[in-house]
């Protein structure tokens, strides 16, 4: 061809081939592996290609380019290829194995003599790239032109950045069975719909890689997995195990369909991208039955440490489903009549009322609580729940006496994890109660329990950090309050975290830190605020400010505070508890 020219051009279907681990091949024994591709090449893939009308464009060490007439013409010689090389590989050893990976694409070509150029050809590539070994991916166009002409199937594996090419191409993988045939895929009449299990069930499926970059299927897989862990760990959540949500991988599903099969009610999907040093995560929740749209998000993460960013992901993820899932299985129940009402959605209606932290809709909660031991003594959450109720009972509305809920409170604690010894909640309403008598290592070793059983749980955390500080170990406690909050940052107990550690910091003698944060607490909850402020500014040496915070804690509540003052309370350490006195004193108290 002359310089000056025109490049022609044409529509062709593009075939490009490579050898998987050419160069471990290569390196293990090169004289071999290049004796048997040659067999390969002269026996079965020249003439393949010869046979369905196609053109090797040029070869390489380990892989060609070939172009056909017609997308039909390609995607047969590839299945062909696929499956003689399958039967061919069959008696191998797996290390020493020649698998090929195949892309095909369909577009304009740049004819330069007897090479070919331009984006078509570079898709192709990158679409083989893609492929798993002895795998064929293809692009839309080529599924488009296929489809119904051929018997096989396509896995849609999303749209994808591939290297040079200005935008995304849809991608999709031939589905091939392990005799290397390719295979139908099943109709969804031929797998039965499973009914739902008695508790709130979901499945989680495999997050899509976008990114070019076929290391990010490690990446988003890992991650995954590590949700379906975390969130099996949560004891009244149903979750299909991963080798069964895995199925779906690379598919284009309908969640309904998917939630049908798996007999599930929840979905949780989501997706991959990786660019220029970073990872971006999108996720959803989906109620399967209704199609709603429960929670989204997304988060993008700089990629330092790939596997810090899977652990925070996952953690966060697993954070915000629990609380998800719970508030819309609520809101599920409160459609139901009260006399219909299950075990379980007794439970979950007087969630619905704690939840409304009030002193009244507590003692409905504990109605509804007392209902689900009664229809089922050996269910577990119908106790804790009941013994949280009356914490909040204590700690907040001042109903109970520390003597009554060190009874009652206790015993349905103990009941729920002699039920239930691997439910996290069972463990951190237990260690609530034995703090609250002053058995200070049980309660941290529940606390450890709670924790270890779901590391994720905001509940888990509070009942760690309340036990720690109460017990002698406050900067410990502080820590894991403060994990607590990030793990619900918008949690309507926030305050009850933040005072306990002011409290624990005034027994670390940080008596500053303690006046800030009870300084901003005097809003919302001054009956509990202004003692502890009184005594943090008698030990800064203010006298005046902490005698005025000190006629304020008696103008707004004399009897807790007189409570308070004239016995020590079995929750706090006798050392503490003087401590405590001796700023009070200094402002000015006299009991």
């Amino acid at each position: 061809m002359a310089d000056n020219a025109p490049a022609l051009r044409r529509l062709a279907a593009i075939l490009a081939a490579d050898v998987v681990g050419y160069s471990r091949l290569i390196g293990k024994d090169e004289e071999g592996t290049l004796a048997r591709m040659k067999v390969f090449r002269a026996t079965l893939i020249d003439p393949k290609i010869a046979e369905h009308r196609g053109r090797i464009v040029k070869t390489t060490g380990d892989g060609l380019l070939a172009e056909f007439a017609s997308v039909i013409d390609a995607m047969r010689c590839a299945v062909e290829v696929q499956r003689a090389m399958t039967a061919r590989n069959a008696d191998a050893p797996k290390e020493s194995r020649i698998e090929y990976r195949l892309g095909i694409n369909v577009g304009d070509i740049v004819i330069d003599g007897e090479d070919i150029l331009g984006d078509g050809v570079n898709i192709a590539a990158r679409l083989e790239a893609l492929a798993e070994p002895g795998g064929i991916c293809v692009s839309s166009r080529v599924r488009e032109d296929a489809e119904g002409k051929l018997d096989i199937a396509f896995d849609d594996l999303g749209e994808r950045e591939l290297k040079n090419i200005w935008r995304p191409v849809r991608v999709y993988r031939v589905r091939l069975d392990r005799t290397g045939l390719v295979s139908v895929p099943r109709s969804s009449a031929e797998r039965p719909s499973l009914p739902l299990p008695d508790k709130p069930s979901l499945a989680v499926l495999p997050f899509q890689n976008m990114s070019g970059d076929p290391e990010q299927e490690y990446f988003a897989d890992g991650m995954v997995e590590e949700i379906i862990t975390a969130l099996s760990r949560i004891r009244w959540l149903f979750v299909i195990a991963r080798n069964s949500s895995f199925t779906y991988k690379a598919r284009t599903v309908d969640v309904k369909q998917v939630a049908r099969e798996l007999g599930v009610r929840y979905i949780l999907e989501g997706s991959v991208r990786k660019g220029s040093g970073r990872v971006r995560i999108t996720a959803q929740l989906i109620d399967a039955l209704t199609g709603a749209h429960l929670w989204a998000d997304r988060y993008d993460r700089d990629l330092t440490d790939i596997f810090a960013v899977q652990d925070e992901i996952t953690g966060t993820v697993a954070a915000v489903i629990e609380p998800t899932l719970a508030e819309a299985e609520q809101q599920r129940v409160l459609r139901k009549p009260p006399g219909s009402l299950d075990v379980w959605e007794a439970y979950q209606r007087g969630l619905w009322h704690f939840y409304k932290y009030d002193a009244d809709e507590n003692k409905i909660a504990q109605t509804f609580f007392r209902r689900a031991i009664v229809a089922d003594r050996n269910f577990a959450p119908g106790h804790y729940g009941f013994a949280l109720a009356q914490h909040l009972d204590f700690w907040l509305y001042s109903a109970m006496s520390w003597t009554e809920i060190a009874g009652s409170g206790l015993e349905e604690a103990r009941i729920a994890v002699s039920l239930d010894d691997k439910d996290s909640m069972a463990h951190a309403v237990l260690s609530f109660m034995r703090q609250i008598c002053g058995e200070w290592d049980s309660a941290i070793a529940e606390g450890r329990t709670a924790v270890s059983l779901n590391p994720n749980s905001a509940w888990s955390m509070v009942a760690m950090g309340h036990a720690l500080g109460w017990g002698g170990h406050q900067k410990e406690g502080i820590d894991y309050l403060r994990r607590a909050m990030r793990a619900s940052p918008h949690d309507p107990l926030t305050w009850l975290c933040t005072f306990w550690m002011g409290i624990f910091h005034y027994f670390s003698r940080e008596y500053e830190s303690t006046f800030v944060i009870m300084r901003e607490l005097v809003h919302a909850r001054p009956e509990l605020a202004y003692r502890w402020l009184a005594a943090a500014l008698a030990q800064l040496g203010r006298a005046v400010e902490a005698k005025e915070a000190l006629e304020r804690s008696i103008a707004v509540s004399r009897t807790m505070l007189e409570r308070v003052t004239t016995q020590r309370p079995p929750w706090m350490r006798s050392q503490d508890y003087a401590l405590f006195l001796d700023g009070l004193r200094k402002a000015g108290y006299r009991a």
